[in-house]
């Protein structure tokens, strides 16, 4: 088992560029897997990623999303300065935009275990390790997939979002963590298909104008190798 992630920061990229880079991975470890099975005695090991990005203002809604989640006309949109996709991931409709840390982890779960509930709670643990080192508690919130401030409190908040793909055990797309963000966008959606509950950025639940991203990186980076035991390249 390959437990080597070779960690891409991307830096303010294009969603739609973004998605067409993290499909060439994710269909170049199919395409390894495949090869493995017709030719088991000369089996390549399969590469892992970990993509940071950052992407100027979007809106994505998941292939069981409802579009009425999103309030926004085209023109309305162009106003905004943002686009929409319709996309290949879980769950509803969510935002990306500056401010936001973006993490795309591009695993072969072969090489780490073959549970996609547990990979999803990971990822979760992860930013919630990470949201402990600033004081606050995230949690989860039952039946919904994400990170959470106040849970079963009227002053509920969403911090972090996540919705993946897998294919044969490999994973795309993944969490978006408010950091700095302009959380005025959400208004324009349903976050999530979730009526009547806020979300939340660290810099706004911190008291600060601004938190420094790069650290935030550091400690999601240091919680996903804890937990996935993985090594970095």
């Amino acid at each position: 088992m390959n437990k080597k992630v070779q960690i891409k920061d991307l830096g303010l990229k294009d969603y739609k560029e973004t998605w067409d880079y993290q499909e060439e991975l994710f269909q170049g470890i199919l395409s390894i897997k495949s090869q493995n099975r017709k030719d088991e005695a000369n089996a390549k090991e399969t590469p892992n990623y970990f993509l940071f990005v950052e992407h100027p203002h979007v809106y994505t809604l998941g292939k069981s999303g409802d579009f009425d989640n999103m309030l926004l006309n085209d023109e309305q949109l162009a106003a905004k300065g943002a686009t929409f996709y319709k996309i290949n991931r879980g769950g509803d409709i969510t935002y990306h935009g500056p401010g936001q840390i973006v993490g795309y982890p591009i695993l072969d779960l072969d090489n780490f275990f073959t549970d996609i509930h547990k990979y999803l709670r990971f990822l979760e643990d992860v930013i919630i390790r990470t949201l402990a080192d600033y004081g606050l508690n995230g949690m989860r919130s039952e039946g919904e997939t994400g990170v959470w401030l106040d849970v079963g409190t009227p002053f509920a908040r969403k911090i972090c979002a996540l919705g993946v793909r897998a294919s044969r055990w490999v994973t795309m797309h993944g969490f978006a963590l408010n950091v700095n963000a302009n959380l005025g966008y959400f208004d324009n959606i349903i976050p999530c298909g979730i009526r009547g509950k806020a979300v939340a950025s660290l810099n706004v639940e911190l008291g600060i104008e601004t938190v420094n991203e790069e650290e935030v990186k550091q400690k999601i980076l240091h919680y996903f190798k804890e937990l996935f035991q993985a090594e970095f390249l």
